[in-house]
């Protein structure tokens, strides 16, 4: 069985502020969402790429991070105990 998750990164940007939303697509993926936010300083040269990289980083930081506690979510449901996943 092969299963396919897509992960679509879509960004706003207002000249000082890049906000990215990080999702999971797929036929069998979990309904996983999350947000990463890069700041430019006031005296650094506007450069939109450096703001989209570091937004989408967070993003998929943070996506990761859900995954992992909906997988311990999982886990703890079949187990009955705590689990203990580290990331």
């Amino acid at each position: 069985m092969t299963q396919h998750w897509s992960i679509d990164l879509s960004f706003e940007e207002d000249g000082t502020r890049t906000a990215c939303k990080a999702s999971l697509s797929g036929p069998n993926a979990p309904g996983v969402q999350a947000m990463g936010v890069a700041r430019r300083s006031p005296g650094d040269t506007p450069d939109a790429k450096i703001g989209e990289e570091l937004a989408a980083a967070r993003a998929c930081s943070d996506l990761a991070h859900e995954l992992v506690d909906r997988a311990a979510e999982d886990v703890e449901s079949h187990t009955h105990r705590p689990a203990d996943i580290a990331m």
